[in-house]
């Protein structure tokens, strides 16, 4: 079991399972307050138990714990698959790796090796290195090496592939309904490139892939874990579900009883904890899989595998962290490997004879603020404004969220302040939000001379006086649209 808990130090009840050999903790934004106090956190758990599995959901870009406050300091994959250079690839894995291993993670959930092949995926996007499998391959090889270069055990996920869904497994369960030929091409590649580089972990995904098993979502199938991963695809790492609790898996078993049934089905590692971090809930999944050892259908073969498996990602861990204790911080010349990768990234299209940049004063900046994936933490610090005003006094700013937008408030707080002003529009996945797209193009007709910075998935380029293309929300990414906004760089690709 890998269970969260609740605040910035452990809890009774968890130093105390962990004394009685607990094999796991997840750790979430609510018990991260900076480095040195997650160093001193998990120096009290490892204190209880030297061999326990720490793990943390930390992909930079939106998906980040560490960062969650102020923003990441590192793209996401999906402006990585945009450069598409390897080498950068792997050097922002073993920065992040590096900060990883400094205060003692064992695992870290990434990276998502998922294809985004559906653009209207709500869950994926950014997350995935991009809509191509040759590419997203590359990519998920070269993360996997660079992250555990560091000492730090990779998780490709969501097994056998999340990319071509339209729903959120947070809430239902997601269908893949391609053959198992188009499988095998696309959403499978990316997986038999992780393990080919070595990959540690994988996580399983909470969908239903008919083609393997037409009923049961892939972490309680053993057909998919144990037949398609172990077997046929030869892996012999560690296999670790998503959230058990999420409503894929728990609205139909459980959280205690998807829990047991995922064991069963060939997981080694339970993950628990994201909105259910109780003491009544670890005690609930350990019972439910001592109740099903005892009731015969979960072998007690397959329970000290799964443990071993465990012990043996313990091992792993403790060795290669001796191995790359001098691993340095990376850097592009005196850059920052994260703020050089989001500024390679960005893209910049301007219109015939357009002389909107650098911006003559400073603007007004709209965001338009969309409801994201409960994979992304809520509090979690993104846009352009915020970096603008830093370079630019004078700068102001409304954030709107959906029910704000109609014709009236957009004049009040979005038109009139800009008059006789720039004004700049910010955007997130705007072809996902109807409500986000009325908005701009309400703005655009009013304002010809707008500039629209995406910091989602772009679908139409060129949008506004100036379209900026971030290719992700990070904050290293608002920070370099600010940049060319102002002049302080020159974008590298402009058309």
């Amino acid at each position: 079991m890998q269970p969260g808990f609740e605040g910035i130090t452990p809890p009774d009840w968890v130093r105390r399972r962990l004394g009685e050999g607990l094999g796991g903790v997840t750790l979430f934004t609510r018990n991260i307050a900076g480095l040195p106090q997650s160093a001193a956190l998990i120096a009290e758990l490892r204190a209880e138990n030297p061999d326990v599995i720490i793990g943390v959901d930390e992909e930079s870009g939106e998906v980040t714990r560490l960062e969650a406050s102020h923003g990441s300091s590192r793209p996401g994959s999906y402006a990585l698959g945009v450069v598409d250079d390897l080498d950068l690839t792997e050097s922002i894995a073993r920065d992040l790796g590096r900060d990883l291993a400094q205060v003692g993670l064992t695992v870290n959930f990434a990276p998502s090796a998922d294809v985004n092949s559906n653009p209207d995926n709500p869950v994926i996007g950014l997350r995935s290195f991009g809509p191509n499998p040759d590419l997203v391959a590359r990519h998920v090889a070269a993360w996997v090496r660079g992250l555990q270069s560091a000492g730090v055990a990779a998780c490709a996920k969501h097994f056998p592939g999340h990319g071509d869904t339209s729903v959120d497994s947070h809430h239902t369960v997601p269908k893949v309904t391609a053959s198992r030929e188009e499988l095998e091409e696309v959403a499978l590649l990316p997986f038999r490139a992780a393990i080919e580089a070595g990959v540690r972990t994988i996580m399983s995904g909470h969908l239903v892939v008919p083609a393997f098993d037409p009923d049961t979502p892939a972490t309680l199938s053993p057909r998919i874990m144990l037949q398609l991963l172990r077997e046929e695809m030869g892996f012999d790492g560690l296999i670790i579900t998503d959230g058990i609790e999420m409503a894929a898996i728990a609205a139909a078993y459980g959280i205690a009883g998807g829990g047991a049934r995922a064991i069963a089905a060939g997981a080694d590692l339970v993950c628990v904890g994201g909105e259910h971090s109780d003491e009544g809930t670890a005690t609930a999944l350990r019972d439910a899989i001592a109740d099903a050892v005892v009731e015969g259908w979960l072998p007690e073969e397959r329970l000290a595998d799964a443990a071993r498996r465990v012990k043996e990602l313990a091992d792993w861990h403790a060795q290669a962290v001796r191995d790359a204790v001098h691993v340095p911080a990376s850097q592009n010349g005196s850059v920052p490997v994260g703020l050089a990768a989001a500024r390679r990234a960005l893209r910049v299209v301007t219109h015939p004879g357009s002389a909107f940049l650098p911006l003559p004063t400073a603007p007004h900046v709209v965001e338009l603020v969309p409801v994201m994936s409960l994979a992304i933490d809520r509090g979690t610090r993104w846009g352009v404004a915020e970096p603008l005003a830093a370079l630019m006094e004078g700068t102001t700013s409304v954030r709107l969220h959906a029910g704000q937008v109609d014709a009236g408030k957009l004049t009040e707080v979005a038109l009139t302040p800009a008059a006789g002003r720039p004004l700049v529009v910010v955007v997130r996945d705007v072809h996902r939000f109807d409500w986000m797209e009325a908005a701009l193009e309400f703005l655009l007709r009013s304002r010809q001379d707008a500039i629209v910075v995406e910091m989602g998935l772009p679908r139409k380029a060129g949008q506004g006086a100036v379209h900026i293309a971030t290719y992700g929300a990070a904050r290293v990414c608002g920070q370099v649209a600010a940049e060319v906004l102002t002049g302080a760089i020159t974008p590298e690709r402009t058309w």
